[in-house]
């Protein structure tokens, strides 16, 4: 497929989301002690909801990315995407959406036998870099000849679609930056989902949702979803293409909040590229749905008019769709 010209994009530079409150967000504490073999244990049924940490919640994390309900970052906290994500996981399997993981729910979710944690060797890949601090501002971004990790922790808790603070817990004394070292790490890899349809996005419940030729539900992502000054615009598109790993094309002028309008820069692919590693370009002009460098904000902040999800749930998107695939934008 030819790759997308990114020019005049409508999305916000690596800072430029617009943060907000992080509604029931309960911090895992430093001392959390998770426990790998209730993480793993496939009879556990205790009643979890918001408020809620641990290894339980990682748990129901796992087997709910694994399902393809997408939460944003797995991190043993009980929140308000993993809430919103719970109710449509319970609503497409026709169970009481209450949104806490109960019986009837850990009954479904506990049909995936597989390991929910499994054993993962650091490789030379995850250990080569380069590493180092992006900055926010959009100019210094361009001198960068890659925009990638902080830190071999910061791309593998990607990799394994979770927050560095988990992969941290979960392995006591360890450290992530030499090759050879043994590390525990959700077990995220999976049968794809089947090819959607059609794609919706929900300005209301935050989320992209994929559709098979009878409507189902196939798969579900938290989102980070317009603004005020950027509004989400409603209605009935197509998507034209997917670009991997795309050059970032920043035009001042389109951001309302531009210190200097007159600005643009190019800039280098990479993981926390402003767009990330994935763009999904819509037939409405600047629009798109795709990554970010923020993964940990994904559902917890606005953004200048596109459609961000984390990087490993765009990935995954872009594999379901083609050009041609509807995609409805609502309210």
């Amino acid at each position: 497929m030819a790759i997308l010209t990114l020019t005049g994009l409508l999305c916000a530079r690596a800072e430029g989301e617009v943060r907000g409150v992080r509604q029931g967000h309960i911090p895992l504490d430093k001392q959390e002690i998770l426990k790998p073999n209730l993480i793993n244990d496939g009879r556990l049924n205790q009643t979890i909801g918001p408020n809620s940490k641990g290894s339980a919640v990682v748990r129901a994390q796992i087997l709910l990315n694994r399902a393809h309900f997408s939460c944003g970052e797995i991190d043993g906290e009980y929140g308000a995407n993993l809430q919103k994500t719970v109710v449509a996981f319970q609503r497409n399997q026709n169970l009481p959406a209450n949104g806490a993981v109960g019986p009837a729910t850990w009954d479904v979710l506990n049909a995936d036998s597989a390991p929910a944690l499994t054993s993962y060797t650091i490789g030379q890949e995850d250990v080569a870099g380069p590493f180092g601090p992006v900055p926010a501002d959009a100019m210094e971004q361009a001198k960068l000849t890659y925009l990638g990790y902080e830190s071999p922790l910061d791309g593998l808790a990607e990799k394994f679609h979770s927050s560095p603070r988990l992969l941290q817990t979960l392995n006591p004394g360890k450290k992530f930056d030499g090759a050879g070292e043994q590390i525990l790490v959700p077990n995220v890899i999976t049968m794809p989902p089947a090819k959607a349809a059609s794609v919706v996005v929900s300005k209301s419940d935050s989320s992209v949702t994929a559709h098979d030729t009878s409507g189902k539900l196939v798969a579900y992502y938290r989102a980070t979803i317009g603004s005020e000054h950027d509004p989400l615009p409603i209605g009935d598109w197509k998507i034209l293409g997917v670009s991997r790993h795309p050059v970032f094309h920043y035009n001042a002028g389109l951001f309302w909040n531009a210190h200097d309008p007159n600005e643009k820069a190019e800039i280098a692919p990479g993981p926390r590229n402003p767009v990330g590693v994935v763009w999904i370009d819509l037939s409405k002009e600047h629009y798109g749905i795709h990554g970010t460098p923020n993964p940990s904000k994904i559902g917890y902040t606005l953004s200048h008019g596109c459609i961000r999800l984390t990087n490993w749930d765009a990935w995954e998107l872009a594999d379901m769709v083609k050009p041609g695939t509807p995609a409805r934008l609502e309210d």
